[in-house]
């Protein structure tokens, strides 16, 4: 019984390729008691490999969050599949608004102790007593109410490059970190102001509009879907997209172009660039905006450190990785010191 990837990443990546099939990136989650989360896990990953599914998964007690590519012409056996699981049957599958057939490698379904690190405890209030739910429609109405703080449940590097239009954005590295925030800046709001949240898919919202409520927040309102269901229900409804920039998503991608406004800057030399990048040096493997210039003159690093690195033979380069681990610093998404451009902005 395999459990487990038997093909690298480029390996996979060649076999796409060369089947030529297109494939779809779903995203889904669901809040459910899972009893015993570790035979979940095994009963998905043994069941989705054979069917060719790829993608990023995590199981825990409280629920499933999912991030996946399918092979499109396995899409209904896929769904057959989610159906006859009790809670996952009819679950809103979030259809990616630009497809990628690379934009997972591998299948990954992970046991945790949370489908979204909150750092809540959960044992304090009732998780089930969300916000409302709203559409693309009735959010677009909402925003634009003048009783409304409209607040981007993400972090900091997701919405520098996209954003609603006069969303509060926290400076935050985490969602655990947003909570306490939001709840501090807004805490004289609670009675008089609606509360409207969005994320990316809307898992976020969820625990977050039931922890606000708990909170004294009166009127809590959440984004369907997210932005990704947003996106959608604009284009399928002909509605005005009140979203500029672009949607960062955890995948391959790293982001999806909702509209044409290039809202952020390259983290080197400070031009208009919204791109994404991981530092070509493995060893650091830093996430940030790069733009195509420097991208060049910096051999795709994020700095010159990191650049002298890249430099040497590769056997050299993983002696200089060996017994080193790559820790969360990784995940500060451009808040490095190497990025002068950056740097420049925070000292000023």
């Amino acid at each position: 019984m395999q459990l487990y990837n038997n093909l690298s990443a480029e390996e996979r990546a060649a076999l796409i390729e060369e089947a030529g099939k297109d494939r779809l990136t779903i995203s889904f989650y669901k809040y459910a008691n899972i009893g015993n989360p570790e035979i979940f896990r095994n009963h998905l990953f043994i069941t989705w490999n054979e069917l060719d599914v790829l993608g990023r998964i995590y199981v825990a007690n409280e629920g499933i969050n999912a991030q996946l590519s399918v092979p499109a012409d396995h899409f209904k056996a896929f769904k057959n599949h989610l159906d006859s699981i009790s809670f996952l049957e009819n679950v809103r599958l979030n259809i990616a608004v630009e497809q990628d057939n690379f934009s997972f490698l591998k299948l990954k379904v992970k046991v945790r102790k949370k489908i979204v690190a909150d750092g809540l405890n959960d044992n304090t209030f009732d998780v089930t007593a969300i916000g409302t739910h709203v559409n693309a429609e009735k959010f677009n109405e909402l925003i634009e109410d003048p009783d409304t703080v409209l607040v981007d449940m993400r972090n900091h590097y997701e919405s520098e490059i996209g954003h609603f239009k006069n969303a509060v954005t926290p400076d935050v590295d985490t969602f655990r970190d947003s909570l306490p925030i939001i709840e501090e800046d807004l805490g004289e709001h609670k009675e008089d102001k609606k509360l409207v949240m969005y994320c990316t898919g809307g898992i976020r919202c969820e625990k977050a509009s039931a922890y606000f409520k708990h909170k004294g927040f009166k009127d809590v309102y959440q984004l369907e879907g997210g932005i990704i269901n947003y996106v959608r229900q604009v284009n399928e409804k002909g509605l005005e997209n009140k979203f500029i920039g672009k949607n960062f998503v955890f995948d391959e991608r790293r982001s999806e172009q909702i509209s044409t406004d290039v809202i952020a800057q390259c983290h080197q030399c400070g031009k208009p660039c919204d791109t994404h990048v991981n530092c070509a040096n493995e060893a650091c493997h830093l996430l940030f905006i790069q733009c195509e210039e420097c991208a060049s003159q910096m051999d795709s690093c994020c700095s010159e450190s990191c650049k002298e690195i890249v430099a040497l033979p590769y056997e050299a380069q993983k002696k200089l990785r060996k017994g080193q681990y790559k820790s969360n610093a990784i995940f500060k998404k451009g808040r490095s010191e190497a990025l002068r451009f950056k740097k420049n902005v925070a000292e000023s």
